[in-house]
């Protein structure tokens, strides 16, 4: 085995091994998931999401979407016509979001971001609430959802609190989580760029952090 094989081995196996560790982590996590949000949280979730153009009859992506957050807040904007399909690795989180919200319009998928089971170009719209820290390889990530999406369709990464105060959750939650993060503002431009999305715009301040790109093929 050459050089370069056996580096490509070894970081797919570092990548399984991270990815079983983050699985149990949110598998244990899936029973009180919905319990984490104050209905504080969600009206200013609600808040954000309501100034995103979103047409009616669009397939939105959902990656790392527990389990249903922001279904219902996507589902009632693109009405019947349009689809919004849930992806996420821990299968307890996909399962609860599946019995969350049983309309023949939402799809749930038990799958990770990095390999992600769809066709070329299959999404007008993305979104990872609360996830993008978790992916286990950022940049092959963003690079699959470079591929699902459709060109010019828009990619959000949204969170509630800024990358700072992200990072310093996670390190003190430690274990699977101590240290995703999101990465510093021009490393994330970068690799952006690398898997061809332009108009690079990320908000990060206390409270709140949002990056949202658009898609070019």
């Amino acid at each position: 085995m050459g050089l370069n094989n056996l580096t490509l081995y070894l970081r797919k196996l570092n990548l399984f091994i991270m990815h079983d560790k983050h699985q149990e982590f949110f598998d244990k996590l899936a029973v009180e998931w919905d319990l984490m949000y104050t209905a504080e949280d969600l009206e200013r979730l609600s808040h954000i999401i309501s100034k995103i153009e979103i047409k009616e009859g669009i397939d939105i992506l959902d990656l790392g979407c527990g389990t249903g957050v922001l279904f219902d807040l996507l589902r009632r904007r693109i009405t019947p016509s349009g689809s919004v399909t849930g992806v996420d690795f821990s299968i307890e989180m996909a399962e609860k979001a599946h019995r969350n919200f049983p309309f023949d319009n939402v799809f749930v998928v038990d799958a990770d971001v990095i390999n992600l089971p769809f066709e070329e170009s299959s999404f007008e719209l993305a979104f990872a609430f609360n996830a993008f820290p978790h992916f286990s390889d950022k940049q092959i990530a963003i690079e699959e959802i470079h591929r699902v999406l459709k060109n010019g369709a828009k990619f959000y990464i949204i969170h509630l609190e800024s990358s700072k105060d992200i990072a310093e959750v996670h390190r003190k939650i430690g274990g699977a989580v101590e240290h995703d993060e999101i990465p510093p503002k021009e490393k994330l431009k970068q690799m952006f760029d690398v898997s061809e999305f332009v108009n690079v715009c990320i908000e990060d301040k206390p409270g709140l952090y949002i990056t949202h790109v658009i898609n070019s093929k």
